[in-house]
């Protein structure tokens, strides 16, 4: 760790480009970018969502990272996330995708995706996935100035997999949709003292007092 890529007093590191982060995004360059230009920006339209979801899933019991530095794989093994296009898989595109060595090749996971496509397409004579999604959003956002005081679910996300399930979509528990809610912008678990709090423009980038 050089002098400049430490903790600083909130549980943000302090990066060698003077800029700070969370610990998970303030060494692998990949990750850097990604939270720097993505995480935490809010994501609206049904395909972008389709697609969170989707790799969310996958990213259960792997790394972020992971899933990540395979997003070029999946988006072009799953025809770009299009919902109409994955909801019309049959086995053989479960044969195709489990012997694709550019994602993450868990027949579970494939089958899940397939299942999610067509419940996103059953959603949209009742508003769609962009409106069932954000209708979940809280009132209130967390404010942690420490990764460990960084929840992992919520009330919020808990009551949203039960809905999503409901409505017929798979792998979508508390804990990966809470992680969802993070990435989207829908609730802003940046650190306090990180350059990328308040980047949603949804919530304040100073806590409430």
């Amino acid at each position: 760790m050089s002098e400049t890529d430490r903790p600083g007093p909130s549980g943000a590191v302090l990066c060698d480009d003077g800029l700070t982060r969370s610990p998970w995004a303030a060494h692998d360059p990949l990750l850097r970018t990604y939270y720097d230009t993505e995480w935490g920006v809010p994501v609206r339209g049904e395909q972008a969502l389709y697609e969170r979801i989707t790799l969310e899933a996958f990213q259960a019991g792997l790394s972020w990272a992971t899933i990540l530095r395979k997003r070029p794989a999946f988006r072009a093994a799953f025809h770009e996330f299009d919902p109409d296009a994955v909801a019309a898989y049959a086995d053989d595109d479960v044969q195709r995708l489990m012997a694709d060595p550019g994602i993450v090749r868990n027949r579970s996971k494939i089958r899940a995706a397939i299942t999610n496509a067509r419940a996103t397409i059953s959603l949209r004579s009742d508003g769609g996935l962009d409106e069932f999604l954000w209708s979940f959003q809280p009132g209130t956002t967390p404010a942690p100035r420490t990764a460990a005081e960084v929840p992992t679910t919520s009330p919020e996300s808990v009551a949203l997999a039960k809905a999503l399930r409901k409505r017929g979509f798979s792998f979508v528990g508390p804990t990966t949709m809470f992680a969802l809610m993070e990435a989207v912008g829908m609730i802003d678990t940046h650190l306090v003292d990180s350059h990328r709090r308040g980047v949603s423009g949804l919530w304040p980038a100073e806590p409430a007092p």
